[in-house]
């Protein structure tokens, strides 16, 4: 008996690289939305790499363009979290890790929905607009809150060199945003049409002017902006001298060596009262010192007030200090003092945007269940100043936007409707050691000369201190954590820019935009659904009559 055994060949399995290429295709959208936002991080100081801000946002454009409202939730926080992770990585420099991310879950949130209004949005004509005024409205809305607004990493920030910064003279930092936005969503939608007519031998008439107009447009109008930017000097000069004492210590630790903060200050001061006498330098008609140059309260210590007396007398000149002012009863003040050489302290400005989490602590019961160690490491809150700061020093007119401060458009901005001739922005930045946090600040500097037609002065317990023309043009700056003084003859101004006068106008009207085009889509929406379920109603009408109905059969 034979048995024939019958060998049956089993198939190879099929490739996998279909589901593969599925999966990845599934990835790109993510990946590109996540790249988009490493982009805009790189187009960020201390590097000049502002033209980067423009391939970022056309990568953006393309990861939400056509999306869904959920998808664009989606992608938007995933280019806030490449955006934002490293560019305020210095936020957990010296509280560990939790506060920086913790601070970057909760901003990305903002990108998150602006990225699920611009997917909406680029169903409209000419989408590039509505979705550039959609990105304005969302820093809009971060720079204000919660807890008083956050608007660290504003895009017009970044574009201290770039060919858009004219236009932060004409509409302030949000048309500036605006500019650059536009035409990275402009030269995404360029492509686009030109991808779509390509074989065709010609582009339509519509796709020139809307990459014309979107592309094009915001560069021509910076360079007709240019004649706004001058650094002439109408009212005169006055020579200033910054004074950057330095620190004993980088780090929170060095608040626990007050006094040796302000020794070095006053012993800065020394040397270049000693050099003016020598003619080294030429006498300063004032004297600007940085935040926190004196912690210790000058008007409870009179040891403090001796020495920072000494200093004044010996140079000659007024100095603005900042001074931490501890009443007996209430919050604390961040302050800056006009000391006069002769009568001592005359004025006060006290900071007004304090620092959540820095210099009060919002929710106070939350974080010292959550983290007792850093709860009490804010033992007492700061208090809000209520009136703008300008300073008469030696008959120029000083505005003061302290540290945090030059972030926000109307801390700025009221110090020179106020009368201010040159802006301080006396910093800190000792805590953040030598990350890029000074230089990010110090650009935010650079644009508020532009965008007020003003000299700034900014001087710097650590680095980096600078002083900027009116054209943003830094002409001497310290090295950090190097005692130092600035000293310049620099133009004084009184005339003012349209964003000066402009004021929230310009954002006002750019959120208007996106409001509307929001608007738009959302009526287009509800429209159309009412049209296809009144015409599927009519469709069910006409194909069933008397008798007739799913299942019967009519044909018999």
């Amino acid at each position: 008996m034979s048995a024939t055994i019958t060998t049956v060949e089993t198939p190879p399995p099929a490739p996998a690289s279909g589901g593969g290429r599925k999966l990845l295709r599934r990835f790109v959208r993510p990946g590109g939305a996540a790249l988009s936002g490493l982009l805009l991080y790189a187009s960020f100081p201390p590097r000049t790499l502002w033209w980067l801000a423009l391939p970022g946002f056309a990568l953006l454009a393309w990861s939400l363009y056509g999306r869904r409202p959920r998808a664009g939730l989606g992608l938007g926080y995933l280019a806030g979290l490449g955006f934002l992770l490293p560019l305020l990585f210095w936020t957990g420099a010296e509280v560990g890790p939790g506060p920086w991310l913790a601070l970057v879950a909760i901003e990305a949130l903002f990108v998150g929905f602006t990225g699920l209004g611009i997917a909406v949005v680029t169903r409209l004509p000419l989408w590039p607009v509505w979705a550039a005024a959609v990105w304005i409205l969302g820093e809009a809305v971060r720079a204000r809150v919660p807890f008083g607004g956050f608007p660290w990493g504003k895009i017009a920030f970044g574009q201290a060199d770039s060919v858009f910064l004219p236009l932060a003279a004409l509409g302030g930092t949000p048309l500036l945003g605006f500019g650059v936005v536009l035409c990275g969503f402009g030269l995404y939608e360029a492509l686009r049409q030109t991808l779509a007519y390509r074989g065709t031998g010609t582009v339509p008439r519509r796709a020139a002017a809307t990459a014309a107009l979107t592309v094009f447009a915001p560069v021509a109008v910076a360079l007709a902006a240019l004649p706004l930017v001058s650094d002439s000097a109408e009212d005169g000069t006055a020579t200033v001298a910054a004074v950057q004492g330095n620190v004993p210590q980088a780090g929170l630790e060095f608040n626990a060596q007050r006094r040796a903060v302000l020794d070095n200050h006053v012993s800065r001061t020394l040397r270049l009262a000693a050099d003016v006498k020598a003619g080294k330098e030429p006498r300063p008609d004032f004297v600007l010192w940085p935040e926190n140059s004196s912690d210790i309260d000058p008007y409870r210590n009179a040891d403090a007030r001796q020495i920072i007396d000494q200093a004044a007398k010996a140079i000659g000149a007024p100095i603005s200090v900042g001074a931490v002012v501890t009443p007996d009863t209430g919050p604390l003040r961040n302050t800056q003092i006009l000391w006069d050489p002769e009568r001592g302290p005359t004025d006060t400005y006290d900071k007004r945007q304090i620092q959540p989490f820095g210099e009060f602590l919002p929710l106070r019961s939350v974080v010292r269940t959550i983290s007792p160690g850093y709860a009490d490491m804010v033992r007492r809150d700061f208090g809000r100043g209520t009136r703008p700061g300008v300073f008469d020093l030696a008959g120029t007119k000083v505005g003061l936007a302290t540290c945090y401060e030059a972030a926000f458009d109307w801390a700025v901005r009221d110090t020179v409707t106020h009368g201010a001739q040159l802006i301080s922005v006396p910093s800190n930045n000792a805590t953040f050691d030598r990350s890029e946090m000074t230089y990010q600040q110090l650009a935010m500097s650079r644009v508020r000369a532009v965008e007020h037609s003003r000299t700034v002065v900014v001087p710097v317990t650590s680095g980096v201190s600078a002083v900027i023309q009116p054209d943003g043009k830094i002409t001497q700056q310290t090295r950090m954590f190097t005692p130092d003084a600035l000293v310049a003859k620099v133009p004084l101004r009184s005339s003012t820019t349209p964003a000066t006068r402009l004021g929230t106008l310009p954002e006002g009207l750019l959120a208007a935009v996106a409001v509307a085009g929001l608007g738009w889509v959302t009526v287009r929406s509800v429209r159309d659904r009412r049209r296809t379920a009144a015409e599927a109603g009519a469709s069910a009408e006409a194909g069933q009559g008397p008798g007739s109905g799913p299942g019967l059969r009519t044909d018999l």
